[in-house]
């Protein structure tokens, strides 16, 4: 016979756990010491690992309890549809994890106006995902639509839709400066780089995203996060100058 406390060092299992499955009759002692400590043989043991590795694959204990008792338990049928229950779970923590970078970069872009990154991350989560589908298929050329991959995501951890972020959100907090600011050129000029690396030679898609950009209604049907319009209208002014200054350079 295992001693309670034994039990608890060789599986890990706390004292407490084991008095509780006794309690609701998941794992009963084999029998007590006359002073009442719970005793195990290791038939025991073997049904507690099983306990264990059944709920770490997610069912409950009163499932658990139904499985090791029944002798007619259709365990191919339960394993199924707990593999479906963590299939659809994994889904939805999907979906929670996008909304959450979502609303990261929304404040990182938006600085101090938390509340206004909310509203605008709550505005995109109740977007049609299929009409957006629909919409850009009926703008866009089929090979345009694989250079969507391509296009800074809100929802994305990848090294360049963070650079865009933080570049719109510098660009956001000197836009007091004016668009011929230095800082705000040097933003620009980034911004070129980003594009030339990314789109070089997409000229027409670039005009035809831009277009939508620049339309709050059409950005909204492509659940684009919905950059202040102020705020576009500076970029192109800043770029615009930037180009006028490539173009055609001071003579020294």
């Amino acid at each position: 016979m295992i001693h309670i406390n034994k039990v608890g060092d060789l599986t890990g299992v706390t004292v407490r756990t084991l008095r509780y499955y006794d309690k609701i009759g998941l794992l009963k002692p084999a029998s007590k010491t006359e002073g009442g400590h719970r005793l195990y043989t290791n038939e025991d043991i073997k049904k507690l690992q099983q306990i264990q590795f059944l709920k770490k694959i997610g069912f409950p204990l009163h499932e658990i309890k139904n499985m090791l008792t029944s002798s007619e338990w259709d365990w191919s049928e339960s394993l199924k549809s707990q593999l479906s229950f963590v299939l659809k779970e994994q889904e939805n923590l999907k979906k929670i994890e996008l909304s959450l970078r979502e609303l990261i970069h929304g404040i990182a872009l938006e600085g101090e106006e938390n509340w206004v990154a909310i509203q605008k991350t709550m505005q995109l989560s109740s977007k049609d995902k299929e009409m957006k589908q629909l919409y850009r298929e009926s703008v866009f050329k089929p090979r345009e639509i694989k250079l969507w991959k391509k296009v800074p995501n809100m929802t994305s951890d990848s090294p360049d839709s963070l650079e865009w972020i933080a570049l719109i959100g510098q660009l956001k907090r000197y836009m007091m400066e004016g668009p011929k600011a230095p800082k705000v050129q040097n933003i620009i000029r980034r911004m070129d780089e980003k594009r030339l690396e990314e789109f070089e030679g997409e000229d027409e898609f670039l005009e035809k995203l831009w277009k939508i950009r620049m339309s709050p209604k059409q950005s909204e049907k492509l659940s684009l996060y919905p950059i202040d319009q102020n705020v576009l209208e500076f970029m192109e002014q800043a770029y615009a100058f930037f180009l006028a200054e490539k173009n055609n350079p001071q003579a020294e």
